[in-house]
């Protein structure tokens, strides 16, 4: 029914519907009172029949997957109007099968999370809650190069859709003006000596008019950036297409290029930091990032030091996405 409306260039009757679908003129009215229901706008009358005039802003499993240029990451697409958590749910679809591409994506969420286990704000219909099903035949070692390249494809989709250029602070979260615009979460199970599924979820603010008093300082959304609203499933779109050309790259070839590009988005390396890891803090200068996604800091006592966790502070004060 929604794919016949779309592609129509003018009204079509119920009639025409129903002898194109195979159905009767009563399920046809039954099927718009559905699509209509869902927050599709269609014009319908009597003389002229039925015709599509507007979408809802809403992550639906139609929108995203109308176009979408992907060949593995192309469902299926759970959408939920509340979840607690999209990662929750996308690991206990991983557990009982689920294959690589599996989507699940809120409106919004009531127990959103980010990396040690913060509260992500997660208000309906204004952000993008979405987590990804990867099962790459990787060992669990190579998980901060996924999290890693999760985020290139976020720069590359943001900027893609909306031309800001958000910078990244190692290792997952997304910068603009050095307030937070999104934040990825990947998580694993593993089997002996290699994982067995990985979810990646990311947060991003997109058309959040204003946040809470305790996060206005610190947090940031594409509306508020560039002015306007964008479309959140142009942005998942994007996000999924420029995901998938990555990992694909990824696994075949390595991490080399992909870490080269990571490096030219962030806003972490050559700059003064302090990495707290619970009661511990080590201070130095952020060098570079290795191989295999550690970051290289040189602590003020000038011993070099590899960091796998934790949280930077200060936020940067300047280069990309600033």
């Amino acid at each position: 029914m929604l794919q016949v409306l779309r592609g129509a260039a003018d009204a079509i009757s119920g009639e025409g519907l129903a002898a194109q679908l195979g159905l009767t003129r009563a399920a046809v009215w039954k099927r718009v009172n559905r699509l209509k229901a869902r927050g599709y706008v269609i014009e319908g009358s009597p003389r002229r029949g039925y015709r599509l005039l507007a979408v809802p802003d809403k992550l639906l499993p139609e929108e995203v997957l109308e176009g979408l240029k992907t060949r593995t990451f192309t469902g299926p697409v759970h959408h939920f109007e509340t979840l607690d958590s999209t990662n929750d749910l996308a690991k206990e679809l991983a557990v009982q099968g689920a294959p690589e591409g599996t989507v699940v994506v809120a409106e919004a969420q009531t127990g959103g999370r980010g990396r040690l286990g913060r509260e992500w704000n997660s208000p309906p219909g204004v952000g993008l809650y979405v987590s990804l099903v990867l099962r790459p035949m990787l060992p669990p070692m190579e998980l901060p190069q996924i999290t890693l390249t999760t985020a290139v494809a976020v720069v590359r989709a943001v900027h893609r859709v909306t031309g800001v250029a958000p910078g990244i602070k190692w290792p997952n979260d997304l910068l603009v003006n050095g307030k937070k615009l999104g934040g990825i979460l990947t998580e694993m199970e593993t089997e002996s000596d290699r994982i067995r599924h990985v979810v990646v979820g990311l947060g991003l603010n997109v058309n959040n008019p204003e946040f809470p008093p305790e996060l206005a300082a610190t947090a940031t959304s594409l509306t508020l950036t560039a002015g306007g609203t964008f479309s959140r499933v142009n942005l998942l779109k994007a996000w999924l297409e420029e995901f998938e050309e990555l990992y694909g790259r990824f696994l075949n070839q390595g991490f080399p290029e992909i870490l080269e590009e990571w490096k030219g988005y962030t806003v972490t390396l050559g700059r003064a930091v302090t990495v707290r890891q619970g009661p511990r803090e080590i201070s130095g200068q952020a060098l570079d990032v290795a191989p295999d996604g550690a970051l290289l800091l040189r602590t003020n006592t000038g011993e070099m030091v590899r960091v796998t966790s934790g949280e930077i502070t200060p936020e940067p004060a300047e280069g990309p996405g600033v």
